[in-house]
């Protein structure tokens, strides 16, 4: 139990996609302008994510290794469908708002790569473990973007006015201010990083 809870806190802290491995962001710098867009987009990586890591786990023995790129993506193409027409049918403004970006999860270097590199070795549990940890830190980490674009940039909280008369600052609503955010927030955790060790 205790290395199934490692390989959930490994996606979280030690190998977070955006802040450590530094994956995905292309997304995260596109949906990363409110809160909703980011939790939104953090909860179907997460979905696809976990998914497709089980089924390949499940697969692993049994899909030749000439074609298992292309099997790993029909596996996640899937999980990517289900998690879009669910988003249509139940939430269509954060699908008009999320756009593109939720299809090209199938080609999302977070999922595809932990297919390959951890899904298609481990145990369904161990990738399971994986997949919700690395789904958990890709949203903590859009949450956290988010939240600072939305409140600094728009000066609102979930749509909501925080502070009356409080000037926004425009680029950081605008792409050039989700690279300085991100910028910032990388340049926190390698100081943080390098002081824990």
């Amino acid at each position: 139990m205790k290395k199934l809870f490692g390989e959930f806190l490994k996606g979280i802290i030690k190998e977070n996609p955006t802040f450590v491995l530094v994956l995905g962001l292309c997304p995260t710098l596109a949906v990363s302008v409110t809160l909703t867009n980011g939790i939104g987009m953090g909860i179907a990586a997460s979905f696809v994510l976990i998914g497709s890591n089980i089924i390949i786990a499940l697969l692993k023995d049994v899909i030749p290794d000439k074609v298992r790129i292309p099997c790993y993506i029909v596996v996640i193409a899937t999980f990517v469908t289900i998690a879009e027409l669910t988003m249509k049918a139940y939430s269509p403004a954060l699908d008009r708002a999320l756009g593109i970006y939720v299809p090209l999860i199938v080609v999302n270097c977070i999922v595809l790569g932990r297919a390959e590199a951890y899904a298609s070795k481990q145990s369904v549990a161990m990738s399971l473990f994986d997949g919700v940890g690395m789904g958990l830190g890709f949203t903590l980490a859009l949450i956290l973007i988010s939240g600072i674009r939305e409140v600094l940039g728009a000066g609102t909280f979930f749509g909501h006015t925080l502070v009356k008369g409080f000037a926004p600052i425009f680029v950081i609503g605008m792409p050039s201010g989700a690279l300085l955010v991100i910028g910032l927030l990388l340049g926190f955790f390698n100081l943080f990083n390098e002081r824990k060790t």
